[in-house]
This record gives C-alpha cells, structure tokens and sequence, in this order.
C-alpha cells in the first residue's frame, strides 16, 4: 500500500507587488491556518515518512510550519524545484521517482497542478484543492512507479473551512 499526500500551501501574501511569485510569504490567515491543520492532521495520525515542498517561500513555510506540528523534524523536509509550478507529467515524475522502501509521501505545492493530479490519480474528482487543502489518496501497490490513473482510493479530503465548521457542530 502507498499513500500519498497532497497538500496545497497556505494562504499566501500578493502585498509586495515587487516581490517574485517564488518569493511571496503567507499571508496573517496562511499563518493561522497552516499550524491548525498541522495540529489537525497529527490528531489524524498522519505520520509522512518523507515529505518533499515546492522550493516557493509560501510553500516551504507550510511544510515546515505543518511538520512541526505532527512532529516531522524539517530538516528531513526535501525541496524538489520541480514542485514549483508542475504539471501532472511534472508531478507524476517525482512520484514514480520515489523510493520504493517510502509508504506515505506528502508533496506540498500549487494549484492547478495538485488539483489536477488528485483527479488524474483518484477515482473521485474534487472541484478544487483549497489552500492548506489536504488529500490522502491511497493505492494497492508496492512501488511507486505503478501508481495508475483512476485507481486511487480518496481517503481524506481536509482543509480549512471543513475545519472551521467541524468545530461549529
């Protein structure tokens, strides 16, 4: 069984209109939302035996701020300069790339191309992966590389708002 983990970075800032897409920080909501679905996602028991971040600013904070709170070190957090901006080929790469020996894999990075890839790979299609938007898909396989279109079991399907009206009930 591999389980992989797609989440879409936080809320991020357009403030400085100076700065380069790959620069912009998290906005004051990214920063509060990022340690509230790291917290949740730890209370889920998500344990990622690697997790791989877009080098984007936006996207390693959340990984970093996310793997603080289940208890991942970020050191052990690998930048893929392919994350940034990748299409499904692009993203579909890295993942049959990855070491067999890996069981739960979280890539952190941007829409469209983690919306897109969740359909591809999913046998459920979601409208959008919202910001600091979590999917759990899972596949009967045992390397990476036979991850197949359409045979992924969505397994979870978290992000911010659900959260926030999960708390209301």
């Amino acid at each position: 069984m591999k389980t992989l983990y797609l989440l879409r970075h936080a809320k991020s800032s357009w403030k400085d209109a100076d700065l380069s897409d790959i620069d912009r920080p998290l906005n004051k909501r990214g920063k509060i939302n990022a340690p509230e679905m790291g917290k949740h996602f730890k209370r889920l028991k998500i344990k990622p035996d690697l997790i791989v971040s877009s080098p984007a600013k936006r996207a390693f904070n959340t990984a970093s701020i996310v793997a603080k709170e289940m208890g991942y070190e970020e050191k052990n957090i690998k930048i893929d300069m392919a994350l940034y901006g990748a299409n499904i080929e692009q993203l579909l790469n890295i993942i049959t790339s990855l070491e067999p020996s890996l069981d739960r894999v979280m890539l952190v990075g941007h829409n469209p191309g983690l919306t897109q890839l969740a359909n591809f790979l999913g046998s459920e299609n979601i409208e959008n992966l919202p910001t600091c938007g979590l999917i759990r898909l899972d596949q009967e396989i045992k390397k990476w590389s036979s991850f197949k279109s359409g045979k992924a079991k969505l397994i979870l399907f978290e992000y911010p708002k659900k959260l926030e009206k999960d708390k209301k009930n």
